[in-house]
């Protein structure tokens, strides 16, 4: 198996070009895609699964990884195996939209391991969240002794998740063009 290095904790690095997926040419996304399908893939495997011999695949992983395309590897976890039951969105409005407040939030969400997804968003809301926690006491106990009591914030809105329709990780990098029009079906 395939020993990558660990991957720094930092935030990846921009790609010069701002056009999708510019930098990077066929083999790249096809190395790409395998990585987010199974990341433990030996290179031999990877190698083959790609069509390239193992020494210029590891180059270009190493070269992925260098320019940030791969920022890090991890493994996921299936949430109600390991307690973690109840799935919620929370939508919070700010007293007031400054600069200060919205940086006292966010820092405040980013040091919080239940906040898995923290979003600024448009619309209705300020922030948009994504929380897991074991229970519905847990849920109460975080917004009751912590998020209403972050400076700033004005107003809490949860909704819990019932049923997780879709949940994937991978990107689409080789994802077909988007149809304008729903598919014709045509009777026999």
């Amino acid at each position: 198996m395939l020993k990558r290095p660990k991957m720094p904790n930092r935030p990846p690095r921009r790609s010069s070009s701002s056009s999708f997926g510019s930098a990077l040419d066929a083999t790249d996304l096809r190395i790409l895609e395998q990585l987010q399908q199974d990341a433990r893939m030996s290179n031999v495997d990877l190698a083959k699964a790609v069509h390239l011999s193992a020494s210029p695949c590891l180059a270009r992983v190493r070269a992925l990884e260098e320019s940030g395309h791969i920022s890090r590897y991890v493994t996921l976890l299936d949430p109600l195996k390991v307690g973690l039951t109840v799935s919620v969105f929370v939508q919070v409005t700010l007293e007031r939209q400054v600069e200060s407040a919205l940086d006292i939030f966010e820092r405040a969400m980013r040091d919080r391991p239940e906040v898995m997804e923290c979003y600024l968003m448009t619309g209705d809301s300020d922030y948009l969240l994504r929380i897991v926690m074991p229970d519905v006491p847990a849920l109460e106990r975080f917004i009751m002794d912590f998020l209403s009591r972050v400076p700033g914030v004005g107003n809490i809105r949860s909704s819990f998740a019932l049923k997780q329709v879709k949940y994937q990780t991978a990107l689409p990098l080789s994802q077909p063009p988007a149809r304008t029009n729903a598919p014709v079906r045509r009777r026999k």
